[in-house]
């Protein structure tokens, strides 16, 4: 009877810890003030799956915005002496609209507009990979690279080679890669790199007993800076994926190579991950700028992550695209817009702008296919146009608005891009540069099926629910 009673007190203890800590994530999903839908929608997880719910709440619903990891006295001490001042907005010779989401910009995450840059755009894995190549083989200085995925297949141990023959010259190479993105790497390959004198770190390397707070958190830029004079930025990782049918599917991607001041704001987004991970600051090489303002796009790089005040990139394209007149072409490998993005496509096609958007028919996720095909009937009932690319996996993140704006980078349009990943962008301001992209546009679009409403409507009944279903995972895939 006695062990009876014990064992009744043990359940009523566990009992109210449990109901504790249930009422407790309650009361911080209310308080932190979301969008009542998705709030409404963790609450009723909690309540009516309470285990599975807690440890889905730990894993992928809490908010971490607005915690101030780095303080701005540091910010402010990273910032790279050669940063130029924020141009006169006003007069600069740009269209208004583009004028206005410069400003945004800027008030966003300080991202200041660089004049005069030469960009160089890569569409085909082979060729960007050989002008890399060449560039850290001519390194003099420092090299720093920041991939979301470098694995350890012919292309990552070419680079990994010549990146241990540079450090062995004397050059400063740091590298980081996202832990999570990385998982089947083997850790010789980094640590051969690292006893060569490289300075190689994975970003929130996921550990116990800090894995929950840490594995839903990606950082998915692709930056590289180089004698802080050459930047690489854009949607490859270094994998041969991009270079032949590894896997039995090539990926069509694209990524620019820039030459102009607008190295020092990757160079500062660089240096920002750097200190987030608890490295020592480190000094590079400076570099003076001639700016020949003739021919030359301007550009503002920019930032965006989970500890963001705001969700920077999200809002950038939202202006971009409530601001087109024209046309709006967007390229991406998954198709889970934000409400307000959504929202943002879909006047716009009402207000007949020209509106496409190219996702892949295979993309590398049978959920992610699933849950992008569960808007597209929305897209199509407001004159969007809807194309699946067909030859391989599209993985380019390109969005193209009338005739002067695009931007490409780590983007994708998706939640997880939005609001989960540390992503980085370059927003091009030039006609040049517009035009340039709209051509590979059109190049995919010769490649792509266009989806009517037709066809879509009569698609069937177990298809249209399993797209229902998977979008319901939208916000955490």
């Amino acid at each position: 009877m006695e062990l009876l009673t014990q064992i009744n007190w043990l359940y009523l203890i566990a009992f109210i810890a449990y109901s504790a800590t249930i009422i407790s994530a309650t009361y911080v999903v209310i308080s932190e003030n979301r969008n009542p839908v998705r709030s409404l929608a963790w609450v009723t997880v909690l309540l009516f799956l309470p285990v599975i719910g807690l440890a889905f709440y730990l894993f992928f619903g809490r908010n971490i915005k607005n915690n101030a990891v780095l303080s701005k006295r540091m910010k402010r001490k990273i910032e790279r002496h050669e940063r130029i001042k924020q141009a006169d907005i006003p007069n600069l010779d740009l269209s208004a609209e583009s004028k206005q989401q410069i400003k945004l910009g800027h008030s966003l995450a300080g991202a200041i507009y660089y004049p005069a840059n030469d960009i160089q755009i890569f569409s085909e894995g082979k060729k960007m990979f050989d002008a890399l190549i060449k560039d850290i083989e001519n390194a003099q200085y420092d090299i720093n690279i920041q991939f979301y995925i470098f694995t350890e297949c012919n292309i990552g141990k070419r680079i990994s080679e010549l990146l241990i023959k540079k450090a062995h010259e004397g050059v400063n190479v740091r590298v980081i890669y996202d832990h999570v993105g990385n998982f089947r790497v083997s850790k010789k390959f980094y640590r051969q790199m690292s006893e060569a004198g490289i300075q190689v770190y994975p970003f929130f390397k996921v550990t116990f007993p800090e894995f929950a707070t840490r594995v839903n958190w990606r950082n998915h830029r692709k930056i590289t800076v180089i004698d802080n004079k050459i930047g690489y930025i854009g949607g490859m990782n270094i994998a041969d994926r991009y270079i032949d049918n590894a896997g039995g599917l090539l990926w069509r991607d694209n990524h620019i190579r820039i030459t102009g001041p607008s190295i020092a704001g990757m160079s500062y987004s660089f240096a920002l991950d750097w200190a987030f991970m608890g490295l020592p600051s480190y000094k590079e090489q400076l570099v003076h700028y001639k700016y020949d303002l003739n021919d030359k796009a301007g550009a503002q790089i920019l930032s965006s992550g989970p500890f963001s005040q705001w969700h920077n990139i999200a809002l950038m394209f939202q202006k971009a695209i409530t601001n087109a007149k024209k046309c709006v072409y967007i390229e991406t490998p998954y198709f889970l817009p934000t409400e307000g993005l959504l929202s943002a496509l879909q006047t716009a096609a009402l207000s007949k702008v020209d509106v496409r958007i190219i996702i892949p028919r295979k993309p590398d996720s049978v959920t992610l296919r699933m849950a992008s095909a569960s808007y597209i009937s929305q897209c199509l009932k407001s004159g969007i146009k809807i194309y699946f690319y067909e030859p391989g996996m599209l993985h380019a993140k390109v969005i193209i608005i009338d005739d002067e704006f695009s931007t490409t980078g780590s983007t994708n349009f998706d939640f997880r891009s939005m609001e989960y990943n540390f992503e980085c962008n370059a927003f091009i301001y030039s006609k040049d540069v517009n035009e340039q992209m709209k051509k590979l546009f059109y190049k995919d679009l010769e490649n792509s099926s266009r989806v009517t409403a037709r066809e879509w409507r009569h698609r069937p009944f177990t298809q249209k629910m399993k797209e229902s279903c998977c979008r319901l995972l939208s916000p955490v895939l």
